[in-house]
């Protein structure tokens, strides 16, 4: 009962304090793939419901069937297999502020004189093989595309990155080369053709990130849109 009360805490706490600061990004932690919501080292529970879709890839790019199990405060990814890629997406759902400047989870059309609105989307790329073929990745609005394996680039050595939005290369988006370790740290900006070069930073998890706001309409439930993805991958192979 009283871990029940913990995590409805918790839970209440991130509702009343985080619009859109997190980010969103998946691990290996103890033989499972967690999906991690969070901002630098810091993470915490979530609605697991706000997962919209879990997608596994082999080695090929062909899918792998994939399972989202829901639990209490976060949700974990069982592919059917052991995958080469995997894609996440959470809706986190539209956020109003109130004259108070308390954030809700309802759009301004459900908050009284709202001051401000958004709304929510995270995504995450994860790659875990060696020359695996990136499929389609339509599901991802933004994505961070390597341009190369980044698992045989290694620490200390660039990557280039293509961000796209909606499957379009996008210009002038700065990027988090370690989102965990310092997210607040710009480590490049993608040309016009969406292109950067971001250095590999870490051994272990590597966390590129990107964040941008689009415009909504007048009239629409929200003044904008909040996007967030990552790209996730092993610096260098781990050996016993």
């Amino acid at each position: 009962m009283q871990s029940s009360l913990k995590i409805a805490a918790a839970l209440a706490l991130i509702i009343t304090t985080q619009a859109s600061a997190h980010g969103l990004w998946t691990e290996e932690r103890r033989g499972n793939i967690e999906v991690v919501y969070g901002h630098g080292a810091e993470d915490g529970p979530f609605k697991a419901e706000k997962i919209k879709g879990g997608w596994a890839f082999d080695a090929a790019g062909k899918m792998i069937p994939v399972t989202v199990q829901r639990l209490a405060d976060h949700a974990r990814l069982q592919p059917l297999r052991p995958p080469a890629i995997m894609a996440v997406l959470l809706d986190n759902g539209p956020w109003s502020q109130t004259p108070d400047k308390r954030w809700v989870n309802q759009d301004r059309t459900q908050v009284q004189d709202a001051i401000a609105s958004t709304h929510s989307f995270k995504y995450s790329l994860a790659i875990y093989q060696e020359g695996a073929r990136l499929p389609k990745l339509d599901m991802l609005r933004l994505a961070i595309i390597p341009q190369s394996d980044p698992l045989k680039v290694g620490p200390g050595k660039e990557l280039q990155v293509q961000v796209l939005i909606d499957g379009k290369p996008a210009a002038d988006i700065e990027l988090y080369g370690d989102y965990r370790g310092a997210p607040h740290e710009i480590s490049g900006k993608t040309d016009k053709d969406g292109r950067a070069r971001i250095k590999v930073r870490n051994e272990g998890l590597n966390i590129i990130a990107a964040q941008l706001t689009l415009p909504m309409p007048k009239g629409a439930p929200v003044d904008k849109q909040s996007l967030f993805s990552s790209l996730t991958f092993v610096g260098e192979p781990h050996h016993e």
